[in-house]
């Protein structure tokens, strides 16, 4: 089975919510600092509201936070760009019969309106969403959640995604992790490649040259 992360995976997204992030703080006269920054960038989007609330000790509350969040999002996931080599990747892995979903902390309706818009619904099976499942990608159980509702081992899946942490939750769950390299996690990337099984700068590391493909079939 294998699980892809959405945002800085399959889709060139994260650049939103660093322009929401600064934006958002800029209207309150704070800055975007790396504190904030770890606070927010790997956990869901009530957990991240509630850091925000407090890091920055502001009077509205968590769910007014979230909704200002959603308006400086508007319908940018409606406009984002897949990633290279995303398409064929997923193009490949389908054509080789291979069970894929979604594990995903973005929100539910940007999610599918990206994933939508870029045709991409049609490979995966499923979508998790952290959100609903009430746990961080950087806990394992998250990814034993989805393994089971996939009625598959833990051990037997592979694990894409462009978050250090996620892929750590991922190992801990005896999962095989590739990381895949995003400019917003650019300062990870050392740590990536020596953590996990796999690191790619695109998917199209992962595609075959023709003449591979034409072994394959034989």
């Amino acid at each position: 089975m294998f699980f892809f992360d959405m945002d800085g995976t399959l889709i060139d997204s994260n650049r939103i919510w660093k322009d929401v992030d600064r934006e958002f703080l800029a209207r309150r006269g704070l800055p975007y600092t790396h504190a904030y920054y770890e606070g927010v960038a790997h956990t869901i989007f009530p957990l991240a509201a509630k850091f925000t609330k407090e890091f920055c000790h502001l009077p509205e509350s968590c769910e007014e936070i979230m909704a200002e969040w959603m308006e400086l999002a508007g319908d940018m996931y409606a406009h984002v760009s897949i990633k290279p080599g995303v398409r064929a990747y997923l193009k490949q892995c389908k054509a080789e019969g291979r069970r894929m979903a979604v594990v995903t902390s973005s929100v539910p309706d940007h999610c599918r309106t990206a994933l939508g818009k870029l045709d991409l619904l049609k490979y995966f099976e499923d979508i998790f969403f952290a959100h609903d499942l009430g746990v961080e990608k950087r806990e394992p159980n998250l990814w034993r959640a989805a393994a089971s509702k996939c009625g598959v081992r833990a051990e037997d899946c592979t694990v894409f995604d462009d978050s250090l942490a996620a892929c750590q939750g991922a190992r801990k769950a005896r999962m095989r992790v590739v990381g895949v390299y995003d400019g917003y996690f650019a300062q990870d990337e050392k740590e990536m490649r020596g953590f996990c099984d796999v690191y790619i700068k695109s998917f199209e590391e992962l595609l075959y040259l023709p003449e591979q493909r034409e072994r394959r079939k034989k």
